[in-house]
């Protein structure tokens, strides 16, 4: 027999009604931007797997092994494929807002539903002996990954463009205390990548003054009215900063009042610099334990980044074998002196090894060096750089900005003491300076790129350079490397940052 009562009913029924609602608008009137987005991102999907699968039909015939087939169970596997594909990034979650637009899980999420999908497709193959199979397998699969995660790319990249302009955001409601807000404030509004914006803040009922505001946010109420100002204000998702004012009682509450209305509610942890893939929510019994796993300096995860610099060392030094050996001639032809420079640098666990690069200096240029500086320095903290350099010839300012003297680092790659991605190659002076904090940079191998090239390059503060090489050092992930490399070639392309 039930024992709901009316007031109960009447409560779930306007729930129900709220719901619905929110569907119907999505579908037809204003809705979030993840929506059109993610249309756009299927829509695109969709027309790269219809081109991938169409390049292995057409091209079953050349393929070695694979059997001809009758053309109406080519199609049929076809379009099972893409429809099979489709379905498998949609499990995946590649499609779920929290990771459009920042970070590598995105791409990680589109790389699993299509190894899976295809792991899948090869073992039934193999068990009913369908030779016609190993077309797709070898065509399709590579064709169709790579178009994913190059359309995911430049999609992003027109995402960000348009969150520069304050469009395809996430409203947010800030909950916490001052202190709390402002760095929550600083670290959102203070990134458009990012795609949150804050609009508003909720302080404990003590700290509310008329007209107030946060980092140039206004205070709009205090706690015990956050969820009528969330649906005033049209947040999209409430995010709460912990306090002894903000209790699981509280944040129970404002779940529940946030729930008819359709706002998400975000709980942000106190945690500087760790990266997703290393936090872990484990539920017990009344209360959810964040575990922060430590970060690992050894393992599979570093033989198989070996693997990856050595290998793409290997294949971008051929690849560009007739550009290094053009600079090198331009090099010599143009001012007197050796191709390559060698410098000291320190690598991983400290140890010293000579960085190789195209010379774009006079020769002598290093016994000029504490003159300059004294004169003036423009780099940042211990680094010394000058944006006019008097010592840099014509050729090398071009070399630098577009960062091409740094090509033969490649051969430090292939030799082991550098790697593709990592923190920047640090000269042993500036080693003697650094701070406990600082010589973290030091557990991995330094990169030929990282983020501080995508993040600035020379325009870099020095704190932000030194957190920037902790955070690669701690949080590096394969796909992580993968993005960085991507972005590496905008930025150098742009020619942003270099001098």
């Amino acid at each position: 027999m039930s024992t709901a009562t009316p007031g109960r009913l009447t409560s779930a029924r306007a729930k129900n009604r709220a719901r619905w609602l929110r569907e119907v608008r999505d579908l037809f009137g204003a809705q979030p931007w993840h929506l059109s987005y993610r249309r756009r991102l299927a829509l695109t999907d969709l027309a790269v797997l219809v081109v991938a699968v169409g390049l292995a039909h057409a091209l079953h015939h050349v393929v070695p092994g694979a059997t001809a087939g009758s053309a109406t169970a080519r199609t049929a596997l076809s379009l099972a494929i893409v429809v099979a594909w489709m379905v498998g990034l949609a499990v995946a979650r590649s499609y779920d807002p929290r990771v459009l637009g920042s970070g590598p899980i995105e791409y990680q999420r589109v790389f699993d539903a299509s190894w899976k999908l295809f792991s899948v497709v090869a073992v039934g193959a193999f068990l009913v002996s369908a030779a016609g199979v190993r077309s797709y397998l070898l065509v399709t699969l590579p064709v169709g990954l790579a178009g994913l995660l190059a359309e995911r790319f430049l999609w992003r990249g027109w995402l960000h463009g348009r969150r520069s302009e304050d469009a395809f955001t996430t409203a947010v409601l800030a909950i916490g205390l001052r202190e709390q807000a402002e760095r929550l404030i600083r670290e959102m509004n203070g990134r458009p990548g990012s795609g949150y914006r804050v609009v508003g803040v909720c302080v404990p009922v003590g700290e509310v003054r008329a007209g107030d505001e946060v980092a140039g946010v206004p205070v709009l109420g205090d706690l015990a009215t956050a969820g009528a100002i969330a649906a005033q204000v049209g947040a999209d998702c409430v995010a709460v900063s912990g306090s002894d004012a903000i209790t699981s009682d509280v944040v129970r509450r404002l779940g529940w009042e946030l729930e008819p209305v359709g706002v998400d509610l975000m709980l942000t942890a106190e945690l500087a610099d760790v990266a997703g893939p290393r936090i872990t929510v484990t539920p017990a019994q009344g209360v959810s334990l964040l575990h922060v796993d430590a970060p690992r300096f050894a393992g599979p995860k570093f033989l198989l980044k070996a693997v990856m610099d050595w290998t793409g060392a290997a294949l971008l030094t051929v690849v560009l074998a007739p550009a290094l050996l053009g600079i090198a001639l331009a090099v010599r032809l143009t001012s007197p002196g050796p191709v390559l420079y060698g410098q000291d640098r320190v690598g991983r666990g400290g140890r010293t090894f000579r960085m190789l690069k195209f010379r774009s200096m006079r020769v002598g240029a290093d016994a000029e060096r504490t003159t300059l500086q004294e004169a003036r320095n423009d780099g940042a903290g211990p680094l010394f750089k000058q944006r006019d350099d008097p010592r840099v010839t014509p050729l090398g300012r071009v070399l630098r900005r577009y960062s091409l003297d740094e090509l033969p680092q490649l051969f430090n790659v292939l030799s082991g003491s550098m790697s593709l991605v990592g923190p920047r190659p640090p000269l042993p002076a500036e080693v003697s300076r650094y701070e406990a904090r600082m010589r973290r940079r030091l557990l991995v191998k330094p990169g030929l790129t990282g983020l501080w090239q995508v993040g600035g390059r020379s325009d870099l503060p020095w704190e932000e350079c030194v957190r920037l090489d902790v955070y690669y050092a701690e949080n590096w992930t394969p796909f992580g490397d993968l993005l960085i490399l991507a972005r590496t070639a905008k930025a150098v392309f742009g020619g942003q940052g270099a001098y």
